[in-house]
């Protein structure tokens, strides 16, 4: 296993790609290495879901439901129906931020908290940023960040729109996953409203 010292971590520079079907290897190689608590059974399939699976999806075994997932995002990323940045270390992926329009992010609209404060249909076009992975050997170095400018980037070149996000206010809480709110803050964001004891909306405009 790769040891780095801590001269090495802070002398690194960060890369970013867009997850496609090209780079999806690298997704699944990061994925792979079980980064995080529940990444590896997800594959950052739980927020492009509603929220309401069948019983026969609900009872499958941790094996079976990791790989469905697996299986799905693969299929949304040759659909184009996924995006994402990738984060390098010496051409290895290390982090992850997944992006994309409302469509294929509906997840947060059956929060009865969100829908207060939802935005009205066809304001202007709406993007979310849900969620961060960060190999465990490169936390707080500055990764998740990286993704979050490289993300932002990516939705201006698309047209841009209102961004959202659903960070937490400080480490420790539940859904580090999700980023802190002072990353965000760092970026333009602006608290919108809470969204339960630890998580807060927040949004700008790109």
């Amino acid at each position: 296993m790769l040891v780095l010292a801590y001269r090495d971590l802070v002398c690194l520079r960060y890369t970013t790609k867009e997850l496609s079907n090209k780079t999806l290897p690298d997704f699944e190689r990061l994925f792979n290495t079980h980064p995080a608590p529940g990444a590896y059974l997800c594959w950052c399939m739980h927020n492009h879901q509603s929220g309401h699976l069948p019983e026969s999806k609900k009872l499958q075994s941790r094996v079976k439901r990791a790989a469905r997932n697996r299986g799905e995002k693969r299929e949304l990323v040759e659909a184009g129906c996924s995006h994402g940045i990738l984060v390098y270390a010496r051409h290895e992926p290390v982090g992850w931020c997944q992006y994309g329009p409302i469509e294929e992010l509906p997840r947060i609209d059956n929060n009865p908290i969100y829908r207060k404060v939802a935005p009205e249909d066809g304001a202007r076009r709406l993007w979310r940023i849900t969620c961060f992975v960060v190999d465990r050997r490169y936390r707080r170095r500055g990764v998740a960040s990286a993704a979050l400018k490289a993300a932002l980037q990516a939705i201006r070149t698309k047209g841009g729109g209102l961004v959202e996000a659903y960070p937490i206010l400080h480490w420790g809480a539940y859904a580090e996953y999700r980023g802190t709110a002072s990353m965000f803050r760092s970026e333009g964001f602006k608290i919108v409203a809470p969204l339960g004891k630890s998580n807060v909306l927040m949004r700008r405009t790109v």
